[in-house]
């Protein structure tokens, strides 16, 4: 399937000729309606990172004008030796041998240099593109960034930097080496020939006028390829995910059944595509090739005339070809162009999302860490969007010392709470603050450090269990990392594993359960030894007895450390000092007397 793919991007030359013509069109409609602008700014952006190597790109331009003429050269040389071998002249033989050679050997040099200059310079954009567009992406507004999927990201920081990347620094040193090629050519078979000169471009109206079918039918059949595509990975993605369920069901062969089927489908519309491809090839080869017959048949009379050599009969085609070639190559830089302005604007709406709140006096809180914090909201209403309110003229508080727990049916706001504390999202009315020792601060990226947090979903690493623990406190000895396990009730099985803090974690915690992975996370919140620890139902898959533990280690390691549970378990709710309801957008404390019920309902 890469195969197919692949072929996408690097289609048929005529088609691709089509294509610059179509993308010529555009350009000049964006003109008109006002994207031309946009186009500009992009490529603004792009040219930001292309100067930083101007002095590389300069030298590649002059590298390629150079290989261009000493081609040029070379063919004249060729042209000279032909008519020396065929008698039209016999001086200055080895000069023209020697002057072919050179300029073979020099464009073969020059052409690999240019290649090993385009690739590092490529990587280098890429990687900084890369590197910034991450900075951004992990800095960005949580809500902004989450309306685009994973997916879609992803697409964004590979195929669309890789594109930039590619077109960055070759795209201005291939107009001025096209131009120059496509001008040099000309007016060498110009010098010897007008009529071969026009014959040069006999193959340009046709493809003018082909090129709406072609590109059309190309985008038709390229749209479902893709389609069909996305669709095969989004099947194999989620086969693979959902592996272990598959299997408990027993459907493996049913899945198995579901591949075949999308492999045909793919198949199907591939061969379909391919015949296209044929048939265009066939066209476009014949097409060529009647251009190239007009042409050598007016050489054999300009030749049966003797108003030519047969080494400029030689140079004429070979010229004619070069011509063409560069004609194409010059206007199938537009399509390049266009792409990378819309991959740089793909990327520019990332790079340009709005950044998460900093405090930068948040810092000075750090000095009250001994003394713990306490998280306070004051009349809070958040909503995720407009009109569909999740949280609604609210309070809440947790003191150091305290397991405060929050409870309510599922999908009415306890993760939203989680998300205020820790500034990752921020109320539309009221505060989340942060205060100890009577200074206070609003809930910012800058305040996070002082939580460690643990989520409900899975949330350990390829690696080992050190590595895992080590995550969030890379200079934590083998002794803390062990206390820590000791403090989650996990060492217990991890000194059982081959290598114990070496043990391999597989993908998604495989090859530890759903109670030891939670465990591990625990730990390593333990690890990070920060004043305020949030559990988002992240005590579900243990036993009564275990969780009970688990909290009580946490409490008594660390007495001023502040604690808030999400929870569904009644076995909590009697070790918390506070219980707040979170239902139908209100969050609301609960006296002893209703948390003791509670529990019990529960």
């Amino acid at each position: 399937m890469g195969e197919e793919n692949k072929e996408l991007k690097d289609t048929l030359q005529g088609v691709n000729l089509s294509s610059s013509m179509e993308a010529a069109k555009a350009l000049l409609a964006s003109w008109h309606d006002g994207t031309f602008r946009e186009i500009v700014d992009d490529w603004k952006w792009i040219f930001t990172y292309s100067a930083r190597y101007k002095g590389a790109i300069l030298f590649y331009i002059i590298l390629g004008i150079v290989s261009t003429t000493m081609g040029l050269v070379g063919s004249i040389a060729s042209k000279y030796l032909i008519d020396i071998i065929t008698g039209y002249k016999t001086d200055k033989f080895a000069l023209l041998l020697a002057v072919m050679i050179g300029s073979t050997i020099f464009s073969l040099v020059v052409g690999s240099v240019l290649s090993r200059i385009t690739l590092k310079l490529g990587i280098n954009i890429n990687n900084a593109i890369q590197a910034d567009i991450f900075d951004k992406i992990i800095d960005s507004d949580w809500l902004a960034m989450n309306k685009y999927n994973n997916g879609d990201v992803l697409n964004r920081f590979n195929a669309d930097v890789s594109t930039v990347s590619g077109n960055a620094i070759s795209w201005l040193p291939s107009i001025i080496i096209a131009v120059y090629h496509f001008i040099a050519t000309f007016f060498v078979i110009l010098h010897y020939d007008v009529v071969m000169a026009v014959l040069a471009f006999a193959s340009a109206p046709f493809l003018m006028l082909s090129s709406h079918y072609l590109i059309s039918k190309q985008r038709e059949y390229s749209k479902k390829v893709k389609e069909m595509s996305s669709q095969m990975m989004s099947f194999e993605v989620e086969t693979f995910y959902n592996f272990d369920t598959i299997k408990s069901f027993g459907i493996a062969g049913k899945y198995s059944g579901k591949l075949r089927g999308w492999q045909q489908k793919f198949k199907e519309i591939s061969l379909k595509y391919n015949m296209f491809q044929i048939k265009t090839n066939i066209f476009l080869s014949l097409l060529g090739t009647t251009i190239q017959l007009i042409a050598f048949c007016y050489c054999l009379f300009l030749l049966w005339r003797h108003s030519i050599t047969y080494g400029t009969m030689t140079l004429f085609l070979q010229q004619r070809s070069a011509l063409s070639s560069a004609f194409h190559s010059l206007v199938g830089i537009i399509p390049a162009f266009l792409q990378s302005s819309v991959s740089a604007h793909r990327i520019r709406e990332l790079v340009e999302l709005p950044k998460e709140v900093h405090i930068p006096e948040s810092s000075e809180m750090d000095a009250y860490i001994d003394k713990g914090f306490s998280i306070r909201m004051n009349d809070v209403n958040f909503a995720y969007m407009e009109d569909q309110k999740v949280i609604t003229n609210s309070d809440f508080v947790a003191n150091p010392g305290e397991i405060v727990a929050l409870v309510g049916p599922s999908g009415e706001g306890k993760t939203t709470m989680i998300r205020l504390v820790l500034g990752l999202i921020r109320p539309n009315e009221g505060q989340v603050t942060i205060e100890s020792g009577g200074q206070k601060v609003e809930a910012n990226a800058n305040t996070r450090h002082l939580f460690a947090y643990v989520p409900q979903t899975n949330a350990i690493l390829t690696g080992t269990v050190a590595e895992n623990l080590r995550m969030v406190n890379e200079n934590a000895t083998d002794e803390e990392l062990i206390e820590a396990l000791k403090m989650a009730c996990a060492w217990d099985f991890v000194s059982r594993k081959p290598g114990g803090l070496e043990a391999k974690v597989g993908e998604n915690g495989r090859g530890f359960s759903a109670g030891q992975a939670q465990r591990l996370s625990i730990a390593r919140a333990i690890v990070a030894g920060a004043p305020i620890l949030l559990l988002d139902e992240a005590t579900s898959a243990l036993d009564v007895t275990t969780e009970r533990q688990v909290l009580r280690n946490i409490v008594q390691r660390q007495p001023n450390r502040t604690v808030i549970v999400t929870t569904h378990r009644p076995s909590v709710l009697n070790l918390c000092q506070r219980v707040y309801r979170v239902m139908q957008t209100k969050v609301t404390e609960l006296d002893e007397e209703e948390a003791g019920r509670m529990a019990i309902d529960f």
